[in-house]
């Protein structure tokens, strides 16, 4: 055999390798992950210590903001790291360290509404997402070092379905039984389970079989200049202002996670039992469409699985606000059915991360990458008006109106360039 042939096939066993550890890394992450889903848990966990729809309106703010200006300004460093998972290892052990403190306070507090534990709450919450972050701005780099553009798709794949059957089956066996523990204690038992899951999922990252990157040139460029480099990006690269703005348009509807949930309490009377059954369909939908998503980006680009994620997407409003109206008498015994549209946000999320990898050489992917998470933060300067906007109108014109606005980046996803033409 030619050593060509032998070199080829070794780098093959390499990439199958690391597909098999970083599915199984997110697959660890996807069932810890469940326990905190954005939609359902955190929003009754504040529900549970505060109550108030602007409080509940700062989660997609937190969210965003710690999964933007971290990887922004770190995007050089990142960069400049010889060995990626190393840095995978560190911020996926971070994701662990609020979860595990919001276990130990749960468990030792008998009255849980007092002011500086909502402040505490949302610290944390915060600290999360910048920890979150890094690590998909880590991981991003990590897949565009290691795999290639057709094969990061079955990658999404295989993570998503597998990781979606491990999260059902882990909150059918324990989501049931600690929701239903008298004065919210229930609670005190998922962050555990969460934080540990991160833990574990961290120290599965040392197996990649990674080379490491020639050393950089030292750099003594100013704190600013990460803001300055992403401008560069927006100003300079026209394919990527308009994947940009599909992004931030799509993203709009993130605004309303926190209130699905509220929908339900509130004008169908549902309680912590559908809480479980939403967790559980939203991440069965998850793994049904990370497949079907990734093989449509692997077969036809990311183009195409973005653009049908989209459509797919702005249903979600619209569904939500019919099964809620009395035109739908068994409106709280279908509800769910909103959950099976929200599984497709964070599929979209990825192929969006995948897009943009495509654009740029693998030196640029970070730069490129935290750029992008700036853009989906932008919608959520708005969040918390939002949430009092929730409180002040009828609930159903601002359903509809992001609805709308997912639609609308959905057809313009028709304007973004094919990287692969």
């Amino acid at each position: 055999m030619p050593a060509s042939a032998t070199d080829e096939s070794t780098e093959e066993q390499r990439e199958s390798f690391n597909i098999g550890i970083l599915a199984t890394q997110l697959i660890i992450m996807r069932i810890g992950w469940i326990f905190k889903t954005e939609s359902v848990i955190m929003p009754a966990v504040l529900d549970v210590i505060s109550g108030a729809a602007w409080v509940r309106g700062l989660l997609p703010v937190l969210n965003r903001l710690g999964q933007s200006l971290p990887p922004m300004l770190m995007a050089e460093t990142i960069r400049g790291i010889p060995l990626k998972k190393r840095a995978l290892i560190f911020t996926t052990l971070g994701m662990s360290v609020p979860f595990l403190i919001l276990a130990t306070t749960w468990r030792w507090l008998e009255n849980r509404q007092q002011p500086w534990f909502v402040a505490m709450f949302l610290v944390l919450y915060l600290f999360f997402f910048c920890a979150t972050g890094l690590n998909q701005l880590v991981d991003g780099t990590l897949q565009g070092k290691l795999i290639r553009p057709t094969r990061r798709g079955r990658l999404l794949g295989l993570a998503g379905m597998i990781g979606s059957v491990g999260a059902v089956i882990a909150a059918w066996l324990l989501l049931r039984p600690w929701l239903a523990l008298p004065n919210n204690d229930g609670f005190g038992w998922i962050f555990l389970f969460n934080g540990s899951a991160y833990f574990l999922a961290g120290l599965m990252a040392n197996l990649c079989l990674e080379d490491a990157d020639p050393a950089p040139a030292k750099s003594s460029r100013p704190w600013w200049y990460a803001f300055a480099a992403a401008w560069e990006v927006v100003r300079t690269d026209a394919r990527f202002r308009r994947a940009a703005l599909v992004s931030v348009l799509f993203m709009m509807g993130l605004l309303l996670f926190p209130h699905y949930q509220w929908l339900g309490r509130e004008h169908l009377g549902t309680g912590n039992q559908e809480l479980i059954i939403w967790v559980i369909v939203q991440n069965i939908a998850v793994g049904a469409f990370s497949p079907l998503i990734g093989r449509l980006a692997d077969t036809y680009g990311n183009r195409m699985a973005l653009r049908v994620a989209a459509f797919a997407s702005s249903l979600t409003p619209f569904v939500a606000v019919l099964l809620a109206s009395p035109l739908v008498p068994l409106g709280k015994n279908l509800f769910w059915l909103t959950y099976v549209f929200l599984g497709l946000t964070p599929v979209t999320m990825r192929t969006i991360s995948n897009y943009t990898l495509e654009l740029v050489p693998r030196d640029q992917h970070p730069r490129y990458l935290s750029t992008m998470t700036v853009c989906y933060t932008l919608p959520f300067i708005i969040s918390p008006l939002f949430g009092a906007l929730m409180d002040l109108v009828p609930y159903q014109y601002p359903f509809l109106a992001i609805g709308g606005v997912i639609l609308a980046s959905a057809l313009l996803t028709f304007r973004m360039d094919e990287p692969r033409a």
